[in-house]
């Protein structure tokens, strides 16, 4: 798969997240916001709120299960650059919520049919 297919695939993977995460009452605050800081580069692919808690949703997205669980990929150096990245936007941001959480959500979308969700909360 070339690098603009997979892209694509991330890209469809992060709107089947965020129409999920709407339907079940979230609030979108912010979707693919960037840091590039001279210390930290990254982006968080969705900002939401859920209740009193802002939650930084990591959306990993595959086509089947060649490659592993979606969620293998958020590895520890991973997860630890989304939190300091949702350090820096809530930072930027200036909320100051009651409660922070970070979560995978991992899409798979067959080439036909429903794409399939699985959301872990706090996961890390």
């Amino acid at each position: 798969m070339s690098e603009g297919s997979n892209q694509r695939v991330g890209t469809a993977g992060e709107r089947v997240a965020a129409r999920y995460l709407v339907r079940a009452g979230w609030s979108l605050l912010d979707c693919n916001w960037r840091h590039c800081g001279a210390e930290l580069r990254g982006e968080l692919d969705i900002i939401a709120r859920d209740g009193k808690a802002v939650v930084f949703c990591e959306v990993k997205t595959r086509r089947g299960e060649r490659f592993g669980h979606p969620a293998e990929a958020v590895v520890s150096a991973k997860a630890g650059r989304i939190r300091s990245l949702g350090m820096a936007w809530l930072q930027q941001s200036g909320l100051r919520p009651e409660h922070v959480r970070f979560d995978v959500i991992s899409v798979w979308l067959p080439r036909t049919g429903t794409p399939h969700l699985e959301h872990i909360r706090g996961a890390f």
